[in-house]
């Protein structure tokens, strides 16, 4: 073995320490490890987002295993780094550091750059983040923030879409038996069971004196959904589940569905619900919020309130008048308006909301709970068939 060649660590105990004097930086660190190659050059991709002292260069980082630092502003060295955490690092973990990057850098001016653009891995941050700096897009960027945007909303459609219509849009009540079933509605193996006394042996047959089956659901009246969603910037990410959601939603014929949006002022989008992306980039992220507002508006939409879902997706911040918004739920509630509030539609954990708003709403007996897009399709299905709201985490 050639001398100074590294040793790959051959023990938990090696691994470990390698770990820990990733995590630490090398600065006195106390795990006696120096880092090489790319190792190394790993460690210098966390230095220059995470420590401040002057950057090193990635030679000398390799020499001395000491973490440098500094992205500074320079479009081609943060494009350089771009790539190398993709190289380094799991996508997972990239959307991280991408994040973290803008927030703690104040990289968003980059990010009006095409070239620069294209290097970053998508998620739902970066589509708020793109989403906030729509006026200041270029020409030459708006159609490769176009195109990103895309990326996440087609993913996040794949992942949602299919579950979401087959929870809303079953035809078949399960829970139903009858004893005399349209004959597509026979379920064949419990009729075969239910008359075995009266099996011919010389036909090789059983005679169904019973039928047994599933009851058709009647026709389904179509319902009304009102999707009414904060966009001030703490919601953004629930902005962009909230665009797919409505998409698929108003993709159903059984539904009837508007978006409205809102800050200070109130938008309905209901129109562009054909393309999320649409939705998205006629979004306003930021800016105050009056939520009373906003449920006057989509109370003067409503012309069929006991078929009717209003799902109010805010953190209750109010900065309208708390009074009004509280009368208006109540009402909405006393005319047969099912009514949900979603503190946040993200995979984000727990939200910061009014707790106090969020206490006097639970007390009209209106759920306020932060979910999950993957808990959304139940959580629309039981308020659609007024069955008890499935509170998936973080409910009042």
């Amino acid at each position: 073995m050639a001398a100074g060649t590294p040793l790959t660590p051959t023990t938990p105990d090696d691994e470990r320490l390698r770990r820990w004097r990733l995590v630490l930086g090398g600065e006195a660190d106390g795990t006696g490890r120096a880092l090489h190659g790319r190792d190394a050059a790993m460690d210098g991709a966390l230095a220059a987002l995470y420590r401040g002292a002057p950057e090193e260069g990635r030679a000398g980082q390799q020499r001395s295993g000491r973490r440098g630092a500094g992205l500074g502003g320079s479009a081609p060295q943060v494009a350089r780094w771009l790539g190398d955490i993709r190289e380094y690092f799991p996508a997972t973990v990239v959307q991280v550091m991408q994040r973290d990057a803008i927030t703690r850098l104040g990289l968003e001016q980059l990010l009006l750059e095409p070239e620069m653009l294209a290097a970053v891995e998508p998620d739902v941050h970066l589509v708020a983040t793109l989403l906030s700096l729509k006026h200041a897009l270029p020409e030459t960027t708006r159609e490769t923030a176009r195109a990103v945007v895309g990326t996440v909303v087609a993913e996040l459609e794949r992942r949602l879409a299919d579950r979401t219509r087959a929870t809303l849009g079953g035809a078949l009540d399960r829970g139903a038996r009858v004893g005399r079933p349209r004959h597509r509605d026979i379920d064949w193996d419990r009729t075969v069971r239910a008359n075995l006394r009266n099996y011919l042996p010389e036909h090789g047959t059983v005679v169904p004196e019973r039928l047994v089956g599933w009851a058709r659901a009647r026709r389904a009246v179509k319902k009304d959904v009102v999707l009414c969603v904060d966009q001030s910037g703490s919601m953004a990410p629930s902005v962009v589940h909230a665009a797919v959601f409505g998409a698929v939603l108003a993709s159903m014929k059984s539904l009837d569905t508007r978006l409205v949006v809102f800050d200070t002022s109130v938008v309905d989008l209901t129109e562009q619900l054909a393309d999320p992306v649409d939705v998205l980039f006629a979004t306003q992220l930021g800016g105050g919020t009056d939520i009373n507002r906003a449920l006057a508006y989509c109370q003067s939409r409503i012309t069929r309130p006991a078929e009717t879902v209003v799902v109010l997706i805010s953190d209750l911040y109010e900065g309208g008048v708390r009074d009004g918004m509280l009368k208006r739920v109540a009402a909405m509630t006393a005319a047969g308006v099912q009514v949900v509030v979603l503190l946040a539609l993200s995979d984000e954990g727990a939200p910061a909301y009014d707790h106090a708003h969020a206490a006097a709403l639970a007390a009209l007996g209106v759920p306020a709970f932060a979910c999950t897009p993957d808990a959304f399709p139940e959580v629309m299905a039981a308020a659609i068939a007024r069955r008890p709201i499935p509170v998936p985490v973080h409910g009042v």
